[in-house]
């Protein structure tokens, strides 16, 4: 008998569960108990916050220290695009983004995620933001997201050891896998733009909605995916298609066939090209 079976014939299987809420991006309980925190705290409460434990079969996630005070947004954009600008290769730009201290999202994020892939591939694909696979080894699309990605270039005769270099609109995951907020896509978008003229792709593809509209300025995934347009690197003028992200793949499977159609109009403007 399991252990859910002891409590309720229809309650879904514990560990099932704490799977689903890793994958979700929580790591951490803050108590034994479950606690209304509506309720007025007692008198003794507020001696101390309560400490964190790690849910269980997760590594406990390491302290960070607190800032003393956030760079202002737009003291943070103007830092970036100096940053950005004295970059002169993509090693350069990589330890220019470690360095950068105007986003929040580095305080709560494990790892700065840059890059994968070939630099000096003729695709460049960029996504939204790390997730937490992502966060924890340092490198884009490397969960199920990723390895959807792969087998989709894959089926175009591409790879991302050869023929793709991959990076995301922001090096930092935000907390919980949520969307990025417009202030931290202006704080990082200067990197990523440098990261782009950089790399000198033949062909840029967005990928999801965010990085889309920050570097297209693309509204609504689904009605601008799969229309080429301009993208000015800075040095020259390249083409770029949006197509849909695979963690929206995943969750749509019926929507394969519209990315389906993306890759087949990359693959034919790589063989126009070549």
């Amino acid at each position: 008998m399991s252990l859910s079976d002891t409590v309720c014939p229809d309650a879904p299987d514990p560990y099932e569960l704490l799977s689903w809420y890793a994958e979700m991006g929580v790591t951490e309980a803050l108590d034994e108990t479950p606690r209304n925190h509506f309720a007025e705290p007692p008198p003794s409460a507020g001696a101390g916050q309560p400490r964190l434990r790690p849910l269980p079969g997760r590594p406990a996630a390491p302290a960070r220290p607190i800032a003393a005070a956030a760079t202002a947004p737009d003291d943070a954009t103007v830092s970036a695009r100096a940053l950005a600008r004295e970059a002169r290769t993509l090693d350069e730009l990589k330890e220019a983004l470690a360095k950068f201290e105007g986003c929040a999202l580095k305080a709560t994020a494990k790892n700065l995620v840059f890059a994968d892939g070939n630099p000096e591939g003729r695709v460049m694909m960029v996504g939204e933001a790390p997730g937490a696979d992502e966060d924890r080894l340092g490198f884009p699309f490397v969960g199920r997201s990723g390895q959807l990605l792969d087998r989709m270039l894959a089926a175009i005769g591409l790879s991302r050891q050869n023929d793709v270099y991959i990076a995301n609109l922001l090096p930092w995951r935000p907390p919980g896998n949520r969307t990025p907020t417009p202030q931290e896509v202006a704080i990082c978008l200067p990197f990523i733009q440098r990261q782009i003229e950089l790399a000198d792709p033949d062909i840029l593809v967005c990928v999801g909605g965010p990085s889309a509209q920050g570097l297209l300025g693309f509204s609504g995934i689904l009605r601008s995916r799969g229309q080429w347009v301009e993208y000015d690197t800075g040095s020259r003028r390249i083409r770029a298609i949006a197509t849909l992200h695979p963690a929206y793949l995943l969750r749509q499977p019926l929507q394969k066939r519209l990315a389906w159609r993306d890759l087949r109009a990359l693959k034919a403007a790589l063989a126009a090209g070549s």
